[in-house]
């Protein structure tokens, strides 16, 4: 099947700690992080890519608790105060609110990509084409 990737949107990405937590690693953000406790995406995520380059570029290094493929998995592992971890900014409010985690800092110059892949090169399927145009423009801005 002939595939073709359509860029919806790009984010930074923030790092998410339990309450009895997020103060001790708040204080010197981002310098904090080193040697700080993280649960980790999978080795083979985009988002682990970067933030491994991230760690590289910054000096960090991260003592990893684990390394959870599932982001569902990750978020209840990292609500149960077992280490930092990190989700796209654009999930930050809804990460708070139903992990009930904190937000320790963002990380702006790492970037997470979302894509919609169609079979078609230019988007014309109308319902298609509404999801994505409301990406671009309520998720996106």
């Amino acid at each position: 099947v002939r595939a073709f990737n359509h860029l919806l949107g790009e984010c930074g990405v923030s790092v998410f700690a339990g309450r009895e937590m997020v103060e001790t690693y708040k204080r010197g953000f981002p310098g904090s992080l080193h040697e700080a406790p993280f649960l980790l995406p999978g080795p083979n995520t985009s988002l682990r890519h970067s933030m491994d380059g991230w760690f590289e570029a910054k000096g960090i290094e991260p003592k990893i608790m684990g390394e959870i493929e599932d982001c569902a998995l990750l978020k209840v592992f990292g609500q149960t105060g077992l280490g930092l971890f990190v989700m796209p900014t654009v999930e930050e409010e809804e990460v708070q609110r139903q992990y009930d985690v904190r937000l320790v800092g963002r990380l702006e110059d790492v970037r997470e990509r979302f894509y919609a892949i169609s079979t078609e090169r230019r988007v014309t399927n109308p319902p298609v084409r509404a999801i994505t145009e409301a990406a671009h423009k309520e998720i996106f801005e």
